[in-house]
């Protein structure tokens, strides 16, 4: 993992008091999961960060990393994908 990823993933924390514990932003309440969600729906960073306005750009950035950390070793064939 390089240290930019790393440097990134710095950026998500996890408090079980916040949304059971599932992964934040830098101690925020806002999920991962929200962002990355966004982002799947065709959200742009710019509009992200506007409608958020405590995020950085690193922290967006650092969802998408985190969501590559989760999924870096899993193939598609574990993935089940609907009407396939």
């Amino acid at each position: 993992m390089a240290n930019t990823e790393r440097d990134l993933l710095k950026r998500i924390t996890a408090n079980p008091d916040i949304f059971s514990g599932k992964p934040i932003i830098r101690g925020m309440r806002i999920s991962v999961e929200l962002i990355l969600n966004l982002l799947a729906q065709g959200e742009t960073t710019q509009s992200i960060l506007e409608d958020y306005p405590d995020l950085e750009e690193q922290d967006i950035r650092a969802c998408i990393a985190y969501a590559h950390a989760v999924i870096a070793h899993d193939s598609l064939d574990e993935v089940s994908v609907a009407g396939q």
